[in-house]
């Protein structure tokens, strides 16, 4: 174990991490590093390095995102046109792979998946599945500027599964929506940092360290002599600086529901389920996979008719039963309807014997089908035809010109990057709890059930 490379990431760095998970590392691996049990006193976590031979990212190299583009690595998977990146574990820099690596989640491998959703035209929309108590300052911003730019283009939701704390929270609130079962957390909005004061150690030991520094705050907070009081100082303003640039960061992602006067306020605290709504931290309290279920929905341009988990907070599209059709997505362009008679007179929404409407024709359902998947456009697109065909209500000329915007496999690599996907499995990608032992139903049942086939 390469203990002076453990013990330059954790003492005298600022860290994105929530205390319990400081003090746990410091009980834990305290005397290993510093040779005796270890006395602390908060003023700041974890962050082990590791060789990888997993995929590598590079902030500056895009080797790693050609090779994903060509079809020689995944980087993530894609279920109901949503990407699903884990951040899950330490959240550190320069970690530099794809997926989670013993415990931790390379800042620069999110940031290669998210470039990825963004750019694949297959993804609709992006799940962060969050399960992290944070990590690093260094790197946590400059990704949560990312997901933030992303979400511009594609809706993104955060799926806290246990934890969003510190660094975790920090990229889960730059998503559209966050969602938490009620006993997750969440928050966690400060900065911590330590110091390791070895002198008296050292001199129990009969050893005597001489520092030999040019400039006066060259040896600042070094281990080997008590922490001078302007030192500390020093060390509480730059942790008061970089609180408040987290909280701005907040407030960039959430908006009016959570400011950067509220993120202050909460004084770091870790918040639980409701609480955590209610201070604005999240948007609502439902199952993960239910959730997930609903984004799908809404990202390709279903009906929301499953009931849901109620949220502890206002209404959303998890609120209980309803049929009512979510607001479609860039990627899901607007398909042509027809009204429907209205249960009461009103004279806003079109009766039974009312004209339609000004607009293009609604198509027959299997004819639109068979245009967009018999196109010549759907040759070398087919996962995206399908995903077009049967998982939205797009006009096939829309379809066919999404089609024949968007690349063709690689004829060397896998029909689809969803074939190989070789990634950990992720709670929200496992099968629901109540699914049962039944099989679930296929593209082309789901289509004639949608559209009355029979």
């Amino acid at each position: 174990m390469r203990h002076p490379q453990i013990a330059a990431r954790v003492f005298h760095t600022p860290l994105l991490a929530a205390p319990a998970k400081a003090a746990a590392f410091i009980m834990g691996l305290g005397p290993r590093l510093i040779g005796a049990e270890a006395e602390f006193e908060v003023v700041g976590a974890e962050a082990t390095p590791e060789a990888s031979r997993r995929a590598r990212a590079s902030l500056l190299d895009e080797r790693l995102e050609d090779e994903i583009r060509g079809g020689r690595r995944s980087a993530y998977r894609v279920r109901d046109g949503i990407a699903i990146i884990p951040a899950t574990g330490t959240l550190v820099h320069r970690g530099a792979w794809l997926g989670q690596s013993s415990g931790e989640t390379s800042y620069e491998g999110l940031s290669a998946q998210i470039e990825m959703a963004r750019r694949d035209g297959m993804v609709r929309g992006v799940g962060l599945e969050l399960d992290s108590f944070g990590g690093e300052v260094a790197g946590c911003f400059a990704l949560a500027d990312q997901i933030r730019v992303l979400r511009e283009e594609k809706p993104v939701w955060a799926f806290i599964s246990d934890h969003a704390f510190s660094a975790g929270y920090a990229l889960a609130s730059q998503a559209t929506r966050i969602v938490m079962p009620r006993t997750a957390g969440a928050g966690s909005i400060g900065v911590i940092c330590m110091h390791a004061d070895r002198s008296e150690a050292l001199q129990a030991m009969g050893v005597k360290v001489t520092v030999i520094s040019a400039g006066n705050h060259k040896a600042d907070g070094n281990p080997y002599e008590p922490l001078p009081e302007a030192v500390r100082a020093d060390l509480q303003a730059e942790m008061e600086y970089l609180r408040g640039v987290f909280a701005e960061t907040v407030a960039l992602g959430r908006g009016d529901r959570l400011t950067v006067e509220a993120a202050l306020a909460t004084e770091a605290r870790c918040l639980t389920g409701k609480e955590a709504v209610d201070a604005g931290l999240a948007d609502e309290i439902a199952n993960p996979r239910e959730a997930f279920e609903a984004f799908a929905d809404e990202v390709n341009g279903r009906a929301l008719t499953r009931p849901q988990t109620p949220t502890a907070k206002g209404g959303s599209p998890m609120s209980g039963p309803t049929t009512e059709t979510t607001t479609p997505t860039a990627a899901t362009p607007p398909a042509a309807t027809t009204p429907t008679p209205a249960p009461a007179p009103d004279a806003a929404a079109p009766t039974a014997t009312a004209p339609a409407p000004a607009g293009p024709a609604a198509e027959d359902p299997k004819a639109r089908i068979a245009a967009i998947l018999k196109s010549p456009e759907a040759e070398g697109r087919e996962e995206l035809a399908q995903s077009f065909a049967f998982n939205s209500d797009m006009p096939s000329a829309e379809a066919i010109k999404h089609l024949a915007a968007a690349p063709k496999s690689d004829a060397a690599a896998p029909a689809s990057l969803s074939a190989t996907i070789d990634a950990e499995a992720t709670e929200l990608d496992a099968p629901a709890p109540d699914a049962g032992a039944s099989a679930a139903p296929s593209i082309a049942e789901r289509a004639a059930k949608r559209h009355g086939a029979k």
